[in-house]
């Protein structure tokens, strides 16, 4: 069913106001069944992560309230969820204007201060590693900037959302006139150039900084590797700096990475969708769906779910097989690269 006005030339997306059919409530209540899951999912998992790194990890560092702040912006993210399960029940949007202003904007900057923080928490690890900080402290200042821009780059980038959504009354096909809660841009132009830039800066920029400092990482990881390799491999890299990766800096290597990919894949479809919904005022007959739409962003909200559990069982193994079987598994303890034996401080 076409969930589309035509007025005044523009093409109006209901986004999560669905017209009425003949399975309508079977539908919601799967719908909200399923987001319902991820929100307490994600509530639960983000709340017990928060609570095992600052008990766990004692010593505040820069990575740990850089990490603390992913919860934060995951929980931010799903407080958004009662309002998109009130919608599909209502159809028509009865929430005011205020909560149309706010929905959309909340999810973007979320999405932004995300991948904004591990763009920060990847160049912050290859500071620590080419410091050769044998016990990382918290920097406060930095730390307290680092967060401030983070927030106010993500408001601001994404301040369109709440300035150009709005109530709009429309006709749906075969039902009365009802209210929608869309975005009504002054013009095309601008609306096309946002979604670009949007996407470069909150998107592609931070993606490739994470990129970039992690194949850093590897780099120096890889010349720990050389080192450590009989007398005529180390004289060809006796030239280079004494960087070393301890055991600990790649298990956060390894579970960043995996929380990058995570997001990498459970975002580009709110991306995509985006742009095809854009693409609806250019080519007429593309069809994209409120309950599409709704399914996207549902498995985009999964990933706050998704994020804490990952961090937690690649990081804190040991304290689950505590929890699960009662007792520790001591792991074989590695040589590590370059004379410094020194162990760095837990991430």
């Amino acid at each position: 069913m076409d969930n589309n006005s035509h007025l005044q030339n523009f093409t109006y997306f209901s986004f999560f106001s669905e017209a009425q059919h003949s399975d309508h409530v079977a539908t919601t209540v799967v719908e909200t069944l399923a987001i319902t899951a991820v929100f307490l999912v994600s509530v639960v998992a983000n709340v017990a992560a928060a609570a095992l790194v600052t008990w766990e990890r004692r010593l505040l560092v820069n990575k740990i309230v850089l990490t603390l702040n992913l919860f934060v912006a995951d929980l931010l993210f799903v407080s958004m969820i009662p309002l998109i399960v009130a919608v599909r029940w209502t159809v028509s949007w009865q929430l005011g204007y205020t909560a149309c202003h706010t929905l959309l904007y909340v999810i973007c900057v979320s999405g932004c201060v995300t991948i904004t923080t591990l763009a920060s928490i990847s160049v912050e690890r290859v500071q620590a590693i080419l410091r050769l900080q044998a016990v990382p402290t918290l920097n406060s200042r930095m730390v307290t900037a680092t967060l401030l821009f983070i927030w106010a780059f993500s408001a601001l980038t994404s301040i369109p959302l709440s300035l150009f959504f709005t109530v709009m009354e429309v006709d749906f096909p075969e039902q009365e006139r009802l209210h929608i809660c869309t975005l009504k841009w002054p013009d095309r132009t601008g609306e096309i150039v946002w979604n670009v830039a949007f996407a470069a800066l909150c998107f592609l920029l931070p993606g490739l900084i994470i990129v970039v400092s992690y194949g850093k990482i590897l780099q120096i990881a890889k010349r720990c590797r050389v080192r450590l390799r009989p007398r005529d491999s180390q004289r060809a890299v006796r030239d280079s700096p004494e960087y070393h990766v301890s055991r600990q800096d790649m298990k956060l290597f390894r579970t960043l990475l995996v929380l990058v990919l995570s997001f990498l894949i459970m975002w580009s479809p709110i991306f995509i969708i985006t742009f095809l919904i854009l693409a609806r005022n250019f080519l007429v007959h593309l069809d994209v769906s409120s309950t599409m739409f709704f399914w996207v962003v549902t498995f985009t909200l999964a990933n706050s779910a998704l994020n804490p559990i990952l961090y937690s069982v690649c990081q804190f193994k040991s304290v689950w097989r505590r929890f699960c079987c009662g007792s520790v598994v001591a792991p074989l303890r590695k040589r590590r690269c370059g004379s410094h034996q020194t162990q760095r401080g837990h991430p």
